[in-house]
C-alpha cells in the first residue's frame, strides 16, 4: 500500500500479470475501445430475417379464420348460442386425431361467444382446462375453483368502485344544497341491486333477480338528477351498506391451494364460487380422456350433475378428445349427460394442409419467402401421418427456421427435407430420453449389438447383454420374457423393427433391427447418469460370441 505522498500510478506503468493474461488498464480493455469488436451476435442480426411473425405457425396461436372447419364450427355455435339467451347449452364431445383442428376450433368458438355475450349483455364465461397438464379431480377443480374466484374479485372490485362514484356524486349534491335522499326510489328496492347503475364492464342478463331496474330518474326543482335516481338505493347509509357487504363477500374467499384440501371441500369451494354470480359458465375440457385415464369419471360425474344444485349458475361442457373410444370405460349415467352432442373431426387431406399452410404462410412470412414447391411438400409429408396440421406447422416453421440460421434469402425444399429429419430425430431424443431404466437398457443391448456388425438380432442376444448390463449398474435382471415384451413396447413406438420369424423346427424368434439414427440414440442413453457409469462396454458385446 502506497502513502499519500506517494504519485498515483500511471496507466502505461501498469504491467500484465503473466500468469493469468488479464490486464488492470482500461485503454487496453474493450471499454475503452472506441470501436468494439464484432460480438457473438451482430453476424446473426445483420442478415434479413425471413419471419415476420412466427407466432402464427405455433399449435398455441387461434386465427381468425380456419379453413375447412366451417361445418364443425357452425354446429358448436348453434348448439352454444343457448347460453346467449341465458339458457344451458347442451354438453359437447369433440372427437378427431391429432392436429384436425379440435382445440383451435372450440377456442375460436369460444372467443366469440365471449365476446358476443359482452356485445349483448349476457353474463357468460369460458374456462379452458389442458386435462394432460391438469390430469387429476382435485386439480381441476382446484384451477376451476381459483379462476372463478379472481373473476369474482374483479367483479367486486367493479361493482364497488361505481358505488364509491355514486357516493362522490352524492356528496357534490348535497353540497349544492339539495336533499340526500331520493323520493323515487320504491320501498321494496332489493339493495342487493346495484348493477343496474355501475359503470360494471361485465355483461349483464335483463329481469335477473339482482339486476331489477330501480326507479326511474327523478329530478329537483333546478332540472338535476338526483345521484340515487334509477337506482335501488334511498340513502348513503343504503349505499354504504351495500359496499360493506360487498368486500366481506370478496373477504370471504378463500384461494384452494394445488395440494392439502379434501376433495369435497375443493368441490364446495368451486360451486360456491361458481354460484356467486348469475351467469352461464361453459368449461372446456382438452384432453378429457388423459383426466378420465388418471382420476376415473369422478369429475365428469360432478360437473355434469351440477345444474341440478345450481341457483344462479348454469354449467355447460365441451370435451375434447383424440380417442373416438374413451366414453366406453365411462359410467352410464355420465356417458348420457356428457355426451348430449357429438362432433367430429376428420383428418385434412393433403389439398386441405395447403390450404391451411396458404393461410397462414401470408400472414407468418415476409414476401417472396417461399419457394413454390415449399407448402405442397409440407402439405404431403403431413398429409402422410393421418392429415397432421399442427405437423404440416412445425414442418414449415422448422424449415424456415432452418433457412434463417444458414442466412438463405428463400426456404427451399433442401429445407423442408431437413426439418422433416430434424423433426423425427427430435421426436426419438424425446421418446428415448423418457423410457424407464429396464427399456434403455434393452435398447442399449440392440445398440452394442449393431454398432459391433450383428446382423438379424434376436432375442436371446439381446437377453445375454441386457444381463451383463444390469449386473455392471446393479439393475435387477428381467425375465426373458419381460425383456420380450419389452422389445415389443419398443417395436410399437417405433424406435425397433422386431419382426417374428419361424426356424421350422427349432421354434421361432424375433429378428431385432434399430429404426433410429445409432450414434444420436446411443448418446440420449448415455446422458442417462445410471448407464453413463458403463465404463468399457467392449466385454458385454464379446460375451455374446462367448455365448
Amino acid at each position: 500500500m502506497s502513502d499519500d505522498n506517494s504519485e498515483p500510478t500511471r496507466t502505461e506503468d501498469v504491467e500484465t500479470d503473466e500468469t493469468d493474461g488479464f490486464s488492470t488498464s482500461l485503454e487496453e480493455t474493450a471499454i475503452g475501445d472506441e470501436e468494439p469488436s464484432q460480438g457473438l451476435f451482430d453476424d446473426l442480426l445483420s442478415g434479413e430475417p425471413i419471419f415476420e411473425n412466427k407466432e402464427v405457425l405455433r399449435p398455441s396461436y387461434t386465427p381468425h379464420e380456419l379453413p375447412h372447419r366451417t361445418d364443425q364450427i357452425n354446429k358448436m355455435a348453434t348448439i352454444l348460442v343457448a347460453a346467449l339467451r341465458g339458457e344451458t347449452p347442451s354438453n359437447i364431445l369433440i372427437y378427431g386425431k391429432t392436429g384436425t383442428g379440435k382445440t383451435a376450433s372450440a377456442k375460436f368458438v369460444s372467443k366469440e361467444l365471449e365476446s358476443t355475450s359482452q356485445k349483448y349483455s349476457v353474463p357468460c364465461d369460458v374456462e379452458y382446462i389442458n386435462c394432460e397438464v391438469t390430469d387429476t379431480q382435485y386439480r381441476v377443480l382446484a384451477q376451476l375453483a381459483n379462476k372463478f374466484i379472481e373473476k369474482n374479485e374483479a367483479r367486486i372490485d367493479r361493482k364497488v368502485d361505481a358505488l364509491e362514484d355514486r357516493l362522490e356524486a352524492l356528496e357534490e349534491y348535497h353540497e349544492d344544497g339539495r336533499s340526500e335522499t331520493t323520493d323515487g326510489s320504491p320501498d321494496d328496492a332489493d339493495p342487493t341491486d346495484d348493477v343496474s347503475f355501475a359503470t360494471d364492464t361485465e355483461p349483464q342478463s335483463t329481469g335477473s333477480p339482482v339486476e331489477t331496474e330501480g326507479s326511474t330518474p327523478s329530478d329537483d326543482d333546478t332540472g338535476s338528477t338526483h345521484p340515487l335516481a334509477s337506482t335501488p338505493f334511498s340513502d348513503r347509509e343504503a349505499v354504504e351498506d351495500r359496499i360493506d357487504a360487498l368486500e366481506e363477500d370478496k373477504e370471504s374467499f378463500q384461494e384452494v391451494p394445488m395440494t392439502g384440501w379434501p376433495t369435497d371441500r375443493v368441490y364446495s369451494v368451486f360451486f360456491d364460487a361458481v354460484d356467486y354470480d348469475e351467469r352461464v359458465v361453459v368449461i372446456m375440457l382438452d384432453e378429457i380422456d388423459k383426466l378420465v385415464e388418471k382420476s376415473g369419471d369422478d369429475t365428469l360425474y360432478n360437473l355434469s350433475r351440477m345444474n341440478s344444485e345450481l341457483e344462479n349458475s348454469r354449467v355447460s361442457i365441451i370435451g375434447i378428445s383424440n380417442d373416438l373410444k374413451f366414453t366406453d370405460f365411462l359410467d352410464p349415467r355420465v356417458k348420457s349427460s356428457l355426451g348430449e352432442e357429438e362432433i367430429v373431426f376428420p383428418p385434412y387431406d393433403a389439398n386441405q394442409l395447403r390450404d391451411i399452410l396458404q393461410h397462414r404462410s401470408d400472414v407468418a412470412f415476409k414476401g417472396d419467402a417461399l419457394s413454390e414447391d415449399v407448402i405442397p411438400l409440407c402439405a404431403a409429408f403431413a398429409a402422410q401421418e393421418h392429415g397432421d396440421a399442427r405437423r404440416a406447422l412445425d414442418l414449415l416453421r422448422t424449415a424456415g427456421e432452418l433457412a434463417e440460421r444458414s442466412q438463405a434469402e428463400t426456404i427451399v425444399e433442401k429445407h423442408v427435407r431437413q426439418a422433416q429429419d430434424k423433426i423425427e430425430l427430435d421426436r426419438v431424443v424425446e421418446v428415448v430420453r423418457t423410457l424407464p431404466t429396464q427399456s434403455k437398457l434393452v435398447l442399449f443391448a440392440i445398440i452394442l449389438l449393431e454398432k459391433n456388425g450383428v446382423h438379424s438380432i434376436n432375442t436371446g442376444e439381446v437377453f445375454n447383454i441386457y444381463k451383463r448390463l444390469c449386473e455392471e449398474i446393479d439393475a435387477d435382471v428381467l425375465t426373458q420374457r419381460r425383456v420380450t415384451d419389452l422389445i415389443s413396447e419398443l417395436d410399437m413406438l417405433g424406435i425397433v423393427n422386431a419382426v417374428v420369424v419361424s426356424k421350422g423346427r427349432y421354434g421361432r424368434t424375433k429378428e431385432i433391427s434399430l429404426s433410429v439414427p445409432i450414434d444420436e440414440t446411443e448418446a440420449v442413453l448415455l446422458s442417462d447418469s445410471r448407464l453413463s457409469n458403463i465404463d468399457d462396454v467392449q466385454p458385454f458385446v464379446q460375451a455374446r460370441f462367448e455365448n
